[in-house]
């Protein structure tokens, strides 16, 4: 079974257990029998007792066939997501006035216990009996102690799951011969059990822009006081520092809320947009939008589409140059709508083209592009991501923040980027408009 069947197998399993349970005790309620008024309430509560299981699943992790890698972890698991989803299914039964007054509550602790056996039974099952097959996590450890020989050990019980460790160096090893082991062995994650090996090493491991690599570290205590540890291999927590590519479901997913929010936002902006561009027409005449060569994904050029905000010919005597604080060729207009942002709505139309995403790094012209690359280390990574409307650099700095700054936000975007850290964005985005913070 595929990671994706999976993910797809796993929600459908845990749909049907949780409203098996409902139904299960609804039964043992009323002895085999359930009367009419108390399975209407059911049946009103199903969609929102079912998404709040499954987002309860998702937010433990339980759809993520590498957390489950035995019945200990998985239990740690199931059990605290059986507990919050019971918790909001309380919430909706109380909340829901006439239509769920005659959902017996007394039954809700029954279905606390019978969701978290029902949702644990099956993955138990599947941990003796099933098989993940994906891409093979080809691992090199890197470190010779203890700690370094647990995890090979570890791993080598793992093949299950698709783990392979193919080599083991000591942390001695110059990143050189690193970088040969990852192309020469097909290497796509790293593990640095060894803590003289950290922050520099991991840097020039990063910037040697392997882009399918996954980097893993044994964290210190002082790094798990501000870390977040995602995988347990054996009894030893690792803290991901690089990570490949999302996982394939995660692009979807985000291109689906794409196109879904592109259309809403320029329905719900249209009077917003006619009027920009009235006022465009009358104060400084056509034409209204501007296009403009943009780098993208994988350094494709794109023309990214905008309202004009500057006098016509703005570069006929300079040539490319970037805006700057109180820039005079600015129109009034344009002014207003740089502060506040409307200037960027007509990109919603590269969204739907695909050309960009909602959230990722602000895509650059071709010429200081060029210039970045050979100036800044590591800027033709933020390339492995579509460019975004708006992006971390734009809610932490804003439009002068130096490339090398942004560059760092951007990193960090695309090394730890995920559906809740794009809500987070987004949230962060909507303060910076209202407040007009970072235009110029």
């Amino acid at each position: 079974m595929s990671r994706f069947r999976f993910r797809f197998f796993s929600v459908l399993a845990d749909a049907v257990s949780v409203n098996a349970a409902v139904l299960a005790a609804l039964l043992l309620r009323f002895f085999g029998y359930i009367p009419q008024s108390n399975f209407d309430a059911y049946l009103f509560l199903l969609p929102f007792l079912t998404l709040t299981y499954l987002a309860c699943g998702w937010l433990y992790d339980l759809y993520d066939p590498e957390q489950l890698d035995s019945p200990w972890s998985t239990t740690a698991k199931v059990l605290p997501a059986a507990i919050l989803g019971t918790i909001g299914l309380t919430a909706f039964a109380f909340l829901g006035g006439a239509y769920t007054v005659a959902f017996p509550r007394l039954t809700l602790p029954v279905i606390f216990a019978l969701c978290a056996v029902f949702m644990l039974g099956w993955r138990l099952l599947f941990l003796r009996f099933g098989r993940i097959s994906w891409p093979e996590q080809r691992t090199l450890v890197i470190g010779s102690d203890d700690i370094a020989n647990d995890l090979v050990a570890s791993i080598a019980g793992r093949e299950k799951w698709g783990w392979k460790l193919v080599d083991q160096v000591s942390s001695r090893v110059g990143l050189s011969q690193i970088n040969s082991i990852i192309e020469n062995c097909d290497i796509n994650r790293i593990i640095i059990a060894a803590p003289d090996r950290k922050r520099e090493f991991i840097e020039q491991l990063v910037l040697a822009e392997h882009t399918r690599l996954t980097i893993d570290v044994v964290p210190e205590l002082y790094e798990t006081f501000i870390g977040h540890t995602q995988t347990i291999i054996g009894d030893i927590p690792l803290m991901r520092i690089a990570s490949g590519t999302p996982p394939r479901y995660q692009r979807w997913l985000k291109r689906l809320i794409d196109i879904i929010g592109a259309v809403l936002l320029l329905l719900v902006t249209l009077p917003i947009l006619l009027v920009s561009a009235i006022a465009i027409l009358l104060t400084d005449g056509g034409p209204v939008l501007y296009r403009q060569e943009r780098t993208g994904l994988n350094q494709r050029p794109f023309k990214i589409i905008k309202f004009r905000t500057m006098i016509k010919n703005a570069e006929a005597s300079s040539g490319p140059v970037l805006a700057t604080e109180h820039d005079p060729r600015i129109t009034a207009v344009g002014q207003r709508l740089r502060t506040y942002r409307i200037d960027e709505l007509p990109q919603m139309i590269n969204i739907l083209r695909g050309e960009m995403s909602f959230i990722g790094p602000r895509p650059e012209r071709p010429v200081f592009v060029e210039e970045y690359i050979k100036e800044i280390p590591g800027y033709s990574e933020r390339f492995r991501t579509k460019p975004g409307v708006t992006g971390l650099a734009q809610v932490n700095g804003g439009y002068a923040t130096t490339p090398e700054r942004k560059l760092k936000y951007d990193l960090m975007y695309l090394y730890h980027q995920s559906l809740g850290l794009d809500a987070q964005v987004i949230v962060e985005t909507i303060k910076v408009v209202l407040v007009g913070k970072g235009a110029r």
